[in-house]
């Protein structure tokens, strides 16, 4: 496979967009009373798995929530005409940590009306291999060992979002 730490101009080779459907997750946030019961966790905490995501959320109903830096859950309302930009797992990793994913989740809280979210996920190909971009480092040893995508995708689905299973040990 194809190693991204080769060069930028590998990335654009790494990477395969695909669009998914929402799916819903056990509300384990209503267990934990970080939500009421009767909201529905239409996709609980986590981070984007690959490189980027955009989403065009529908208008007047907020459903996406983000952490904050205090561990605080605060709305993000649409914005008319914008879509949502989420940074993903393996766009930290080719930037050596220079930029981080933001957690986040989706509520639908609004009863009786039909949301409709349609996210485009821009993902490294499964077999590719992602390492820290040496262009990136900015002179910093590489804080991230390569990882293969489809291995780091796996793990995060079996885990069903309960825990962040990459870490900075994690090998190819």
């Amino acid at each position: 496979p194809k190693v991204a730490a080769k060069g930028l101009n590998h990335i654009c080779k790494l990477v395969a967009p695909f669009c998914v459907c929402t799916f819903v997750i056990p509300a384990a946030a209503a267990a934990r009373g970080e939500v009421g019961r009767d909201v529905q966790l239409s996709c609980g905490e986590h981070t984007d798995y690959g490189l980027l995501t955009l989403v065009n959320q529908d208008p007047g109903i907020t459903a996406l929530q983000v952490k904050n830096a205090e561990g605080q859950w605060v709305d993000a309302p649409p914005v008319p005409g914008t879509f949502v930009c989420n940074i993903g797992d393996m766009f930290k990793v080719i930037t050596n940590g220079l930029y981080q994913p933001t957690l986040h989740r989706v509520l639908h809280s609004v009863r009786g009306k039909a949301r409709v979210s349609v996210p485009f996920f821009h993902e490294p190909c499964f077999e590719a291999v992602v390492a820290p971009a040496p262009q990136l480092c900015r002179g910093r040893p590489a804080e991230y060992s390569p990882v293969r995508y489809g291995s780091h995708l796996e793990s995060k689905v079996l885990s069903n979002f309960k825990e962040e299973v990459y870490d900075r040990a994690a090998t190819a």
